[in-house]
C-alpha cells in the first residue's frame, strides 16, 4: 500500500473490522486506518495485525489502546487530540464499535464535546446471525450478554418472552448450555439457531427448538456464539397452565423469581401470577 496518507478532517471515525476472515475488511476502512493521525484500538495487538495483513503502516502514528480499563484519562486524551484538530479512528477487537465493545464511551465523549463523530460501516456478528439463523428479521431486538449468575439470568429472560421480536444474544462458549436450557425452560420450544464462529474456518449454524440446541450443545464448546431466538406466538393460558407452570419453577427457584419468570414467559401481568404462586405456597 502507498506510504502517502490523505489528510482526514479532524473528528472521531468508528470502523468496523472482521469479526474472522480478513478480507471482509471494508476499502473504507483500510483508508481510515492508512489515513488518521491517531488510531484507538480496544486490542491493539489485533489492531496491529489486521494492518500488517493489508500492508498498512503506521508510520510513526500513535496506535492507543482504549478499552473498558483504559481509565478516563485515555478517552479524555483523545477528546483533546480531536478538539485540537487530529482525526482519530477507533477499532474494536472485531465487528462494528459500539455493539457490546467499550467505544460507545469515546463516542459520547467526543458527542458531548460537539465534535464530528462518523461511522464507517462494515462486518458485525449480529447482522451476521441474522442473515443466517432464517430466522424473522424484519423487527429483532439485540440483547448482548445476559447476566452470569442463573438466577438473573432466568429473571432476563422472563423480562424478554412477551418482546414480539426476534432475539439475538451474545454468550460465552462455556456458559451456552446453561443458556439454552434457561431459554428453553422459560421461552419455550421457539425456534432459534446458534451460530459459531461466523466467517471463520470452523463456522458453524445449527438450527431447531431450543430445546433441541440445550441438547446439542451439553459438551465443550469454542469460539464465539451468537444465539437467536423467534419470536413466540400469542396463546390462550388457563389458570392450571399457570399453577403447572408455578409449581414446575418452584422447584428451582425462589418464589418471587419464579412468578417473574412464567409471567414473561406467559406474557401475563407479573402481580397476577405472584398472588397464585402466594397461594400455591400456602397450599
Amino acid at each position: 500500500m502507498n506510504d502517502a496518507r490523505t489528510p482526514l478532517s479532524a473528528g472521531l471515525y468508528l470502523a468496523a473490522t472482521p469479526i474472522g476472515a480478513a478480507r471482509d475488511i471494508t476499502l473504507r476502512t483500510l483508508d481510515l486506518l492508512g489515513s488518521a493521525d491517531i488510531i484507538a484500538a480496544e486490542d491493539t495487538r489485533s489492531a496491529r495485525k489486521l494492518m500488517d495483513i493489508h500492508g498498512v503502516a503506521l508510520n510513526g502514528r500513535r496506535l492507543v489502546a482504549c478499552h473498558d480499563h483504559s481509565g478516563e484519562g485515555v478517552v479524555d486524551g483523545l477528546v483533546d487530540a480531536i478538539a485540537g484538530g487530529a482525526s482519530v479512528v477507533y477499532v474494536s477487537e472485531a465487528g462494528t464499535p459500539l455493539v457490546s465493545d467499550p467505544g460507545f464511551t469515546l463516542a459520547r465523549a467526543a458527542i458531548a464535546r460537539g465534535l464530528p463523530v462518523t461511522a464507517a460501516p462494515g462486518p458485525s456478528a449480529l447482522l451476521a446471525a441474522l442473515a443466517v439463523a432464517g430466522l424473522p428479521a424484519d423487527r429483532f431486538l439485540f440483547v448482548g450478554f445476559l447476566p452470569n449468575a442463573e438466577t438473573a439470568r432466568r429473571a432476563a429472560i422472563a423480562e424478554l418472552a412477551a418482546v414480539p421480536a426476534t432475539l439475538v444474544l451474545y454468550e460465552s462458549p462455556k456458559r451456552l448450555h446453561g443458556l439454552l436450557t434457561d431459554l428453553a425452560d422459560i421461552l419455550g420450544e421457539r425456534d432459534a439457531a446458534v451460530c459459531r464462529e461466523l466467517t471463520k474456518r470452523f463456522e458453524e449454524v445449527r438450527r431447531g427448538s431450543l430445546r433441541d440446541l440445550a441438547t446439542a450443545f451439553e459438551g465443550e464448546v469454542k469460539g464465539e456464539i451468537v444465539v437467536v431466538i423467534g419470536r413466540g406466538g400469542p396463546r390462550e393460558v388457563t389458570e392450571s397452565d399457570i399453577r403447572a407452570r408455578l409449581a414446575e419453577a418452584m422447584e428451582t427457584m425462589r418464589l418471587k423469581d419464579a412468578a417473574t419468570a412464567v409471567a414473561g414467559a406467559l406474557g401475563l401481568p407479573r402481580q397476577q401470577v405472584y398472588r397464585l404462586a402466594l397461594g400455591l405456597k400456602d397450599e
